[in-house]
């Protein structure tokens, strides 16, 4: 799994691109949540065009598109309180506890460093805690 800051840095060829390209190839365990892909959308739009949301979203659906549920809003609601995350940074962090346990959080690649922190809180049950703070 991969935020949308790293989608975005992956699109747009950034220095930190390097760090998502292992998880962003790795198609067969690509997990999506459809925020992100409202998220990359939104700033593509702005900054590029209509043709480059399309080419983003196109590669983007490669992956798992994980669709937001009633079951992940309250899951998401959750994390939004005890953590005070942002609307979306809470509904990925629940899409990545409910869809791939282990192995999402481990591929889980993010630059925001509140998700470091709570990575670092070894946030999941019976996963690794690790920093997930890219280098700058």
């Amino acid at each position: 799994m991969v935020d949308s800051s790293g989608w975005l840095s992956f699109f747009a060829d950034e220095p930190s691109a390097k760090h998502f390209k292992v998880p962003l190839s790795d198609i067969s365990s690509l997990i999506v949540p459809v925020i992100t892909i409202y998220e990359v959308s939104k700033v593509l739009l702005r900054e590029s065009g209509e043709n480059e949301v399309l080419q983003a979203v196109s590669a983007m659906q490669k992956g798992k598109v994980i669709d937001f549920t009633a079951k992940l809003a309250l899951s998401a609601s959750q994390l939004s309180l005890q953590y005070r995350l942002p609307m979306a940074d809470s509904i990925i962090l629940a899409t990545a506890q409910d869809y791939g346990g282990t192995e999402t959080v481990r591929h889980c690649y993010c630059q925001s460093a509140l998700f470091a922190d709570l990575f670092q809180k070894d946030l999941f049950q019976n996963t690794m805690a690790f920093n997930t703070r890219l280098p700058e």
